[in-house]
């Protein structure tokens, strides 16, 4: 029972994670994959423009900020793949 209280409280749904990456990149294609069937991991496939030039790791960066302090409170896991569109 604790565990799922916890999880009512603290997990982040897939739509969610997706309207706060579209809302940082409007033109991105989003993929994104509930990895354990848990809500509390998952992967999430970025393509955008807006990637263009930059390394990964800034790619990454840049979609952890859009998640705007989600990530590690109520977003647990994320795996991210991004592209260049």
């Amino acid at each position: 029972m604790v565990k799922r209280l916890y999880e009512l409280t603290m997990a982040m749904n897939l739509k969610e994670i997706e309207k706060y990456i579209k809302e940082a990149f409007p033109d991105a294609l989003i993929e994104i994959q509930d990895l354990a069937g848990d809500g509390n991991h998952y992967s999430a496939t970025v393509t955008s423009s807006q990637f263009s030039g930059k390394s990964k790791i800034e790619q990454h960066k840049m979609v952890y900020n859009s998640l705007k302090g989600k990530m590690g409170n109520e977003l647990h896991a994320l795996a991210i793949k991004t592209k260049e569109q």
